[in-house]
């Protein structure tokens, strides 16, 4: 588990290759079509998409003379449990420091109207 998710978190370090994932999630698409909107050349675009693959995020299919890349969300749902221990870690933080301001805005209120 922990390699798929050094992976997956290596892959999604560039934003190029979050970029990709967010055209892939409308659908499949051809090298070219994810090459579109980057201002850098068809090998590295081809390093890029290499990445996305060997962390399974990406996978492609024969289609005649293409070979479309289409999103695979297997490992990304992966990542998203793996984050969702932390978000339920400062959720419950943040409820605490809430209750905390609540209690000193109380006292403050409390010492402010004694004064009065």
């Amino acid at each position: 588990m922990t390699a798929q998710l050094d992976l997956t978190f290596a892959a999604l370090a560039d934003p190029t290759r979050r970029a990709m994932l967010v055209r892939l999630a409308a659908g499949p698409a051809s090298v070219n079509e994810l090459a579109a909107p980057f201002a850098m050349s068809q090998p590295a675009i081809s390093r890029h998409i290499k990445v996305l693959e060997t962390a399974g995020l990406v996978s492609r299919s024969r289609e005649a003379q293409k070979r479309p890349v289409q999103i695979n969300a297997g490992p990304m749902a992966e990542a998203v449990g793996w984050l969702e221990q932390y978000r339920q870690f400062w959720g419950e933080s943040y409820a605490r420091l809430d209750t905390l301001l609540a209690e000193l805005q109380s006292n403050a209120a409390a010492a402010g109207a004694a004064k009065n």
